[in-house]
């Protein structure tokens, strides 16, 4: 099976729920960073910034995702992360913006590979 393809091409039968799971990469007192995976695949990541009663998250997929696995996932992000900081009863709203993308190449000021070996620069 080629490992690009995620979805199951389409039938008459009810597509099956998405399973994914969220690794937490980055976390600030106010905002939180999730990549996305799909068993060994990158689906995409997920942007949180919490607000008082609001909560906005920017939801990159890099894969091609139906708009019932889309839900499937705004509401995977909704129950395992969103609702443990701020339940829907307590918030005004959860916005969501989802684009469909792909990583191009990362950037960093930090220091090359070669760099950390040497033990000088801690």
């Amino acid at each position: 099976m080629d490992n690009e393809e995620i979805v199951p091409e389409k039938s008459d039968a009810e597509e099956p729920a998405l399973s994914a799971r969220l690794v937490r990469v980055v976390r600030t007192e106010s905002s939180e960073v999730y990549i996305i995976w799909q068993d060994e695949v990158r689906l995409g990541q997920v942007d949180l910034h919490y607000g008082w009663d609001l909560i906005h998250a920017t939801l990159l997929i890099e894969r091609d995702l139906t708009s019932e696995q889309q839900a499937d996932l705004v509401d995977l992000i909704d129950q395992d992360v969103v609702s443990s900081h701020l339940p829907r009863f307590a918030r005004e709203d959860f916005l969501v913006t989802v684009f469909r993308g792909q990583e191009l190449d990362p950037f960093s000021d930090g220091p090359d590979a070669e760099e950390l070996d040497d033990e000088d620069d801690y």
